[in-house]
This record gives structure tokens, sequence and C-alpha cells, in this order.
């Protein structure tokens, strides 16, 4: 499928959907259904939801199980369609198990369009999120420098959510050009951040020779930082991904190498902005194929970023974190 980027930046993207005003009514509700809902990374994207919400004088809300729980999410996204609202967002922990629901939606039409994660098989309108194949490069090329193009890495993932393989291709694209790179296990993270510590902590103690550990989910590079503090191990490289406080913290203290900052209150923020201006400006019909109409009022991916955080920027970072946090 061909991709058409909007080149706007989000906040003039934003200005030029859904303005607020009388044309909303009390009957508009829109939702974002994720899982894993208590991690700080979907509590920042809750927060987009509630400011465009706010902004727009309308209801919207952030559901769903808060465990990595595809099945969970998949019955909250169908008894979500049974109270007909207005639009949803998804992002898609399993893309199978959601495919049906949103083509579901979509023949009721309700608009649906995906977040974060995506479901390209569905009739989802379009995807808002990073662009998770760059996003890998970004880490593969910052991973293979600090290595000096040698070394084991273990890799921590969701084997079956698309932007995690996407990231993982762009890692191992990167290593594909430095054969002293091997990557040596990757291990399914399964929502559980235990997970993450229990291997760790097996690779420390058997003394497995691993000399960077990187991590496609925020939950795991706190957890390896934590084993590889309390074991007082050093000179491991640690990639980690998403700004949460314990990763920047680790990267503060040393312990985590770098990570890649995703933007998900702006994915929230965007998403339901987009979906209000899809409610009072609708397309003739939701199942025209947008991606092939060089006319469409609508595009394929929204391209929302993503920003590489080490000792190097990290005072800055967290010093605009706190600016806008304080607004």
């Amino acid at each position: 499928m061909t991709r058409w980027m909007w080149s706007l930046p989000a906040a003039a993207l934003a200005s030029l959907i859904g303005c607020g005003g009388s044309q909303h009514s009390v009957d508009e509700k829109y939702y974002l259904v994720s899982a894993l809902t208590k991690l700080e990374y979907w509590q920042e994207a809750a927060s987009g939801v509630a400011q465009a919400s706010k902004q727009l004088g309308v209801v919207a809300e952030a559901v769903g199980p808060d465990t990595y729980d595809p099945k969970g999410e998949h019955e909250q996204f169908r008894a979500l369609l049974s109270k007909k609202p207005t639009g949803i967002a998804v992002s898609a922990g399993d893309p199978a198990s959601l495919k049906d629901d949103i083509d579901a939606a979509i023949a009721q039409g309700i608009p649906v369009i995906t977040m974060d994660s995506d479901v390209p098989a569905s009739k989802r309108l379009f995807f808002i999120g990073t662009d998770n194949y760059k996003a890998g490069l970004m880490g593969g090329r910052l991973v293979a420098n600090r290595l000096d193009g040698k070394g084991n890495v273990v890799i921590f993932t969701f084997p079956e959510q698309p932007n995690l393989k996407e990231r993982l291709q762009g890692y191992r694209d990167v290593f594909a050009d430095h054969p002293g790179i091997h990557v040596t296990e990757i291990v399914d993270a399964k929502g559980d951040p235990g997970v993450v510590f229990d291997r760790t902590m097996q690779i420390v103690d058997k003394k497995e020779s691993v000399d960077a550990f990187v991590c496609l989910v925020s939950i795991a590079a706190p957890e390896v930082a934590d084993v590889l503090t309390r074991k007082s191990v050093t000179g491991k490289l640690v990639m980690g991904m998403d700004s949460d406080q314990r990763t920047i913290e680790g990267i503060q203290n040393g312990m985590i190498t770098a990570t890649l900052g995703q933007k998900p209150f702006t994915m929230g923020y965007l998403a339901i902005k987009m979906l209000d201006d899809l409610h009072h400006h609708a397309p003739a019909s939701l199942l025209d194929d947008f991606s092939r109409d060089a006319f469409s009022p609508l595009p394929t991916f929204v391209d929302t970023g993503v920003t590489l955080i080490d000792k190097n920027n990290v005072a800055a970072f967290v010093q605009t974190q706190k600016a806008a946090q304080s607004k």
C-alpha cells in the first residue's frame, strides 16, 4: 500500500480540523480503544483525548483492558458498537482479532481510524502514529554505532503487534549491514514487566554473552536497567522505547543508553480532532478506497514523529516536557 503522508506539523494539522463551537451535539461520543491502558504511554494518549474533547466540547473517552489482552480489547470494541459511537480510534494489540470488528463498524457508518498500531488489512480510514520502520532504523543505527559493529543482542517485543514488527524490521535491516552483530534471542514480553525482569536476571546470573538489550516496548528498558543496577553490571547497551519517567531516569543515571520517544499525546489529540471532522464533513461513503484517490480528503498515514533521547539531550527534553505539562 502506498503511504501518502501529510507533511504539516501536528499543530498546523490540528488547526485545519474540528474547531469546536455550536456544530457539536450532546449526542456525539468518541472513543480511543487500546490495551495496557494503565501504562504511562496510554495515560498520555488519554490526556490528548481529553484535551481535544475539551476544545471541541464533545464527549471522548479512552477505554480498554489494563493488561496486554487482545481478546479483551476485541470484546471492548464489540461492546462499543452497540452504543453507536460517533467515531472510534483503535490501537491493535492483535490486528487479526480486530479486523472484522473494524470492518463491521465501517459497514454501520461509524468512522474508525487506527492509532499507534495499525490494522492495514481492515477498512479503517487511515493511520495516525509513528513511522515504526524508520524508528527501528534510527535505533538500529545507534546500537550498531555504539557496539562498533559487533556484539550479541537480545530484543524484547510483543511479536504479534504490527508496529513492533515494523520496528524490528528496521533494526534487522541495519544489523544486516554489520555481520558482527548477532540477534541471539527475541523475547516475547507478553505485556508483563516481570517477564523482562526475570529473563534479564537469568541472562546476568548465567553470564550469557549479551552486549546489548534492545527494547521495542516501553515496559522493557526500565526492567533491564533495574536488573543491571541490582547486579552492579556495567558496560551493557540498553536501547529503550518511549519516554516514560522510569526510562528517562534510566538515561539520567546512565543505566539506559538511549530511547526513542513517541508522541502518544499528539496521537490521541489528533485522533479525536480528525474523527470529529469526519463526522461533520463525512465523505460520500466510508467504503471508498481513499488510498487510491488522488483527490482524497483523507491521508493514508499521519506521522506524528519520534525523538532520539540520550544523555546529550535528556535535560532539554525534561525541561520541555515540564513546561508543556504546566500549561
